[in-house]
């Protein structure tokens, strides 16, 4: 079984999607919200694949001094927008000045230290990760040290190791050319995921609105606790695929 670790920022304003509360209607405790809303749709797709979920939350202490706001408060912060989709989730704290520090520090320990058979990472941002996606890669895993799922711009939204990789600029852009490459440095093999979007900047969120409605209107599966939340703040792209606030 894949251990999947969900790396999570307490979801406060100006530190979790800073580009969307700069560059789209959305103020930045509405993007708080957004990304509270999308870490609970990917706990949820964690808790109904054949994963094994690790909340790995930021603590406060590593955190930029101005978004700090106590010891012990990103925890509880967190824990709440957890409990709403899984009440006995396991947490650990990110230990990391970068994200692929902590990434790295992540899966390394639970590679020795637990000696799990293999670990996943992956972010709020990577919402539209389903079931599907991380039972493939639990599939590959298994006879390839490096699973990644890659997405526009050179970035992935999900990384499964069984094996160690030198995480020091791992995820260096193009994240997935740095992480192939570390893989490969290691004399070991990697297998990919299909494509699936993120949500980092506004351009990904436009997309991702658009994605979202058109499901829906189809009735096709959509990430429920972001879709419930943009139907609430009533965001729509216009024709020229631009973000604008119903009302």
């Amino acid at each position: 079984m894949t251990t999947i670790a969900v790396l999570v920022d307490p979801p406060r304003p100006d530190l979790v999607l800073p580009d969307i509360a700069e560059t789209t209607p959305l103020s930045p405790e509405q993007c708080g919200d957004l990304y509270a809303a999308m870490t609970r749709d990917v706990v949820r797709t964690i808790t109904t694949s054949g994963g094994d979920l690790l909340v790995n939350f930021r603590p406060d202490e590593s955190l930029p001094e101005s978004h700090r706001r106590g010891e012990g408060t990103a925890e509880t912060e967190i824990r709440e927008v957890v409990s709403s989709v899984v009440d006995d989730a396991r947490f650990e704290r990110q230990v990391g000045e970068t994200f692929a520090g902590r990434a790295g520090n992540t899966a390394s320990h639970l590679l020795d230290a637990e000696e799990v058979q293999s670990v996943g990472v992956l972010t709020p941002e990577a919402v539209f990760t389903a079931r599907q996606q991380v039972d493939a890669a639990a599939m590959k895993i298994r006879t390839t040290e490096t699973v990644l799922g890659p997405t526009t711009d050179g970035r992935v939204y999900y990384a499964a190791f069984r094996e160690e990789i030198d995480f020091q600029d791992a995820y260096a852009h193009p994240a997935v050319e740095s992480l192939t490459d570390r893989t490969l440095d290691m004399g070991n093999n990697v297998d990919f995921l299909a494509y699936l979007p993120v949500v980092e900047t506004a351009t990904d969120l436009a997309n991702a609105v658009t994605t979202i409605r058109t499901r829906q209107r189809a009735g096709s599966r959509v990430p429920e606790s972001t879709a419930a939340w943009l139907d609430e703040v009533g965001l729509f792209a216009d024709a020229d695929g631009d973000l604008q606030l119903d009302g």
